[in-house]
């Protein structure tokens, strides 16, 4: 059983407020996921975030596939951190942690996220082709959007 880790770092030139005000709106994250993902929020962003959330997505990640994503918020701290996970979806296991900091000049945006891939051994074969570039796409992409919307540290 193999599994994976991404860990993305990024500073923006942002006060914590302005950071978790954007970041914990749900509906923030159709902003930052590239348009051919065809990411759409189904249910669960009417409310700021909270511990206990269940939010529903469709999301088109590879060859037009349509795919039904539902995450659960399992932990929040305002202005610190929270964390997602996924409950029905592509992966076999997803546990995506955010965390937010005060740096000089701005703030420390952090993401680590650990993944299994399903299908066993195909999965672990797929990763490295296909999977991982994919992840890096889509984080090098919200790292972009996030400096179009607040400016480059």
């Amino acid at each position: 059983m193999t599994i994976f880790t991404l860990h993305k770092k990024q500073n923006l030139p942002i006060t914590v407020n302005q950071a978790w005000a954007f970041l914990s709106s749900p509906k923030n994250l159709k902003t930052i996921t590239p348009d051919y993902m065809g990411f759409n929020i189904i249910s669960g962003a009417e409310k700021p975030m909270f511990a206990g959330q269940i939010i529903q997505y469709i999301v088109t990640p590879v060859l037009g596939i349509k795919t039904k994503w539902v995450t659960e918020i399992t932990h929040v701290i305002d202005n610190q951190y929270f964390v997602d996970e996924q409950r029905f979806g592509p992966y076999a296991l997803w546990h995506h942690k955010h965390f937010i900091k005060e740096i000089e000049g701005g703030v420390e945006m952090e993401d680590i996220i650990d993944y299994k891939l399903p299908f066993g051994f195909l999965g672990t074969l797929m990763h490295p082709i296909l999977v991982k570039p994919k992840l890096e796409e889509i984080f090098n992409y919200r790292a972009k959007k996030l400096e179009e919307l607040f400016g480059k540290y």
